[in-house]
């Protein structure tokens, strides 16, 4: 149970920012909205207000805002709207602005989470040291449990994870120098890291220097400013696109097991459930990642995707003739089909892992 309502609950989050970002683009270049609804299929609660009908619909896995014009295709009831606000009938410029919106709003709303927890305090490990491995360089050089590294060749050690850091450039053939606070004292030890065999977040082996210490449980909490933390939102944020992309190279240069890397609702249902239980900071830190996915997810130029339409007014940019007809139909049909294969295949992936117990 709390893991379908910490599932539903994200999905609510994340559907209503991409919807979100659709809906007030859309207002702002004076586009008349028909809908707006969290869900798809028949609708549980609805209500109009002004123009728009407000609803939550039967299927939660997604959600759409109704624009007026949007498919000229469809007879549309445009007596209570000006004619003149249709989508079709806006400009090039507003049209795309319209639509990338909602993947934007969801990078958004990531910077927004990670802003905010950068304002009110993010934990972190304290560079305490917790056990120490018989016989490795840490025990030779005389480190012992809870000593604190103050820092490494004479750069500061703030948080646990600047030690890996400074470890980084260390050569096996040269010792560092290390200053430890020890029962309010300080003093320094040199220490000689050895290479040692290790995997990486995308489980590819590395060799990777090595002291021999595991962290201590010492929390410090961070707090940053107004600018500061705006900045931390927007840096982390990068750096969640930025290693999605290296994901998505590797999965297409076959370096990285599509098998073990994708995801479907299942997958999120269970993370969703693990980050609730285990407090709220991890929750919203999960929301905060997989509401990136999702919008570079929809920025691919897959057509019924939003960047297939982005692609379709790039073309129409290019051209100066709008993608309509049988060409666009056909596009769009390509797309579903290959947007089906994809959640069946993420489906696939979450059900063996759910049946080997993954």
């Amino acid at each position: 149970m709390t893991t379908l309502v910490a599932f539903i609950i994200v999905l609510g989050i994340l559907i209503f920012f991409h919807e979100l970002g659709h809906f007030l683009l859309a207002k702002i270049n004076g586009v008349g909205v028909l809908k707006f609804s969290l869900g798809f299929g028949p609708a549980l609660i609805k209500k109009r207000i002004g123009e728009t009908e407000y609803r939550i619909s039967a299927i939660p896995l997604g959600g759409y805002v109704k624009m007026l014009g949007e498919d000229t295709s469809e007879d549309e009831e445009i007596t209570h709207i000006d004619a003149e606000r249709a989508f079709s009938n806006k400009s090039l410029k507003a049209r795309a602005a319209i639509v990338a919106a909602g993947p934007l709003f969801n990078l958004l709303l990531a910077i927004v989470i990670y802003t905010v927890v950068a304002w009110s305090g993010i934990p972190s490990f304290a560079p305490r040291v917790g056990q120490i491995i018989d016989d490795s360089p840490a025990y030779k050089a005389g480190l012992v449990s809870g000593d604190r590294i103050v820092s490494i060749d004479g750069k500061p050690v703030e948080l646990w994870e600047d030690i890996s850091v400074l470890l980084q450039d260390a050569s096996p053939d040269k010792s560092i120098e290390m200053t430890i606070e020890r029962e309010d004292t300080l003093f320094t030890i040199h220490v000689s890291p050895i290479m040692t065999k290790d995997t990486n977040i995308f489980g590819e082996e590395i060799q990777r220097p090595m002291i021999g210490i595991s962290r201590g449980d010492e929390i410090v909490t961070t707090r940053l400013g107004f600018f500061s933390g705006i900045r931390y939102g927007a840096v982390k944020t990068y750096q969640v696109i930025e290693l999605t992309g290296i994901a998505f190279g590797k999965i297409i240069n076959g370096s990285l097991d599509i098998k073990k890397s994708l995801g479907g609702p299942i997958l999120i249902a269970q993370v969703s459930g693990e980050t609730f239980r285990a407090g709220i900071l991890p929750f919203f830190f999960m929301i905060a990642f997989v509401s990136i996915n999702l919008g570079l997810i929809n920025l691919m130029p897959i057509p019924i995707l939003d960047g297939g339409y982005l692609l379709f007014f790039v073309i129409e940019a290019i051209t100066g003739k709008p993608v309509e007809g049988r060409p666009r139909e056909i596009a769009q049909q390509i797309g579903l089909f290959l947007l089906i294969l994809l959640m069946l295949f993420a489906f696939y992936n979450d059900l063996v892992r759910v049946f080997k117990g993954d």
